[in-house]
């Protein structure tokens, strides 16, 4: 006898209180992890629907099924893109260059920024010393253009004249593209296998 209790009766109100205190946190730990589940399934629902949503873009003056879902364009909006790219990057003179070359500039993704603005940057040094010097390039009708998620692949035409003296050449314009929040982003041009038209 302890006072006017018995020990046996402290060491059950004990075990009794620690069998509650178990009990609480065993339902503490279901609630805990049956949250986590329930914001799993609504954040996993949340990213599903953000890559399903679909982004429409229509430029001015354009028609047809130009459109983002999540970050995958349409072969449309990947058509008017590559032909709007050709036209900028592909034909030019003194007089057009360089208005032409800060609009392709505006596409470029900061990330290659400054390689693509040095490299335009060459070609107006150039023109510059050859101020009769003009570029004209067409996508190719016989050759389809081919595209990948991170690539494009354009076969084209290229005519030079300066001075008078017209040369053709047939090659390929490689277009390396990122989309990024329904906003496609231009991260590099190529140019591969460049001959010289024999006919």
């Amino acid at each position: 006898m302890i006072g006017d209790t018995r020990p046996s009766w402290h060491l059950h109100r004990y075990l009794k209180g620690s069998a509650n205190l178990f009990e609480e946190n065993r339902l503490l730990k279901v609630a805990v992890v049956g949250l986590f589940g329930i914001t799993t399934v609504l954040g996993g629902a949340i990213y599903t629907s953000n890559q399903n949503q679909r982004t429409v873009v229509v430029p001015f003056g354009a028609g047809g099924d130009l459109y983002v879902t999540g970050n995958m364009p349409s072969a449309a909006y990947l058509r008017t893109m590559t032909f709007n790219i050709v036209s900028l990057a592909g034909t030019y003179s003194a007089y057009s260059a360089d208005r032409q070359f800060q609009e392709l500039l505006s596409l470029v993704h900061p990330s290659t920024y400054n390689a693509v603005r040095d490299s335009l940057s060459r070609l107006l040094d150039e023109l510059a010393t050859n101020p009769t010097l003009s570029i004209s390039t067409y996508i190719r009708s016989d050759q389809p253009v081919t595209w990948t998620k991170s690539e494009i692949l354009v076969p084209v035409e290229k005519v030079r004249v300066i001075g008078g003296v017209i040369r053709k050449f047939r090659g390929n314009l490689r277009i390396r593209y990122a989309i990024d929040s329904g906003r496609f982003w231009l991260i590099a041009l190529q140019e591969e296998n460049f001959d010289a038209d024999i006919r």
